[in-house]
């Protein structure tokens, strides 16, 4: 799980960012309302310790942090995970990385477990495939977190390595499995249902 870095520029209009259904799930953009239940669901050290750029403890002022850093120009995609109540439960999206745009998600402590972000990944991968045209994406997963390797090889991503991130709330580096998803892989698994696009 990785929380996705701030890039300088002018916010895009939240109109821009699509919502993304699955079948139960909608992704939308953050809205600064939001921060209060963001900072509550970041808040807890097993989501900061796996995730590069979430520290901890984690503040309403760090979620309006990275609710006023979402997609901004020059950035890709940024959404929040939330059930069809619109309850959220979680963040994902990907941001370019040089050539190869990189996949981010976490989810809160008491949504894991239950399939929500493999399904998220799901939506964004094809959107990210589909309406952006990109060529691959790219993830990385620490090796001391299985669930989310798990759940990045559910999505069709390939392991390519180890690299170190520095985490931010270790205030160390750390061990990251490195995962790489081609568009031809995952045109071959995508059976898994292509989301609704719904704006």
């Amino acid at each position: 799980m990785t929380l996705l870095e701030e890039i300088p520029g002018e916010p895009l209009p939240e109109g821009s960012i699509p919502v993304l259904e699955t079948k139960r799930l909608a992704l939308r953009a953050p809205r600064l309302e939001d921060a209060k239940t963001v900072a509550a669901l970041a808040n807890d050290r097993r989501i900061a310790e796996n995730a590069a750029r979430i520290p901890h403890p984690y503040k309403v002022a760090d979620a309006e942090g990275f609710i006023g850093g979402a997609n901004k120009a020059g950035s890709e995609a940024v959404f929040l995970i939330t059930l069809r109540d619109k309850t959220v439960i979680g963040a994902c999206g990907f941001m370019r990385q040089e050539e190869t745009p990189e996949l981010g998600y976490w989810l809160g402590v008491s949504y894991w477990g239950n399939g929500y972000a493999t399904e998220a990944l799901h939506a964004v991968i094809d959107y990210a495939f589909v309406d952006l045209g990109h060529e691959a994406l790219q993830a990385g997963a620490r090796v001391t977190n299985p669930g989310s390797r798990r759940v990045l090889e559910k999505c069709g991503f390939q392991w390519t390595g180890v690299g170190l991130y520095r985490i931010r709330a270790i205030n160390s580096s750390a061990p990251i499995d490195r995962f790489r998803l081609e568009r031809g892989i995952w045109a071959a698994l995508k059976g898994w249902g292509r989301m609704k696009k719904v704006s």
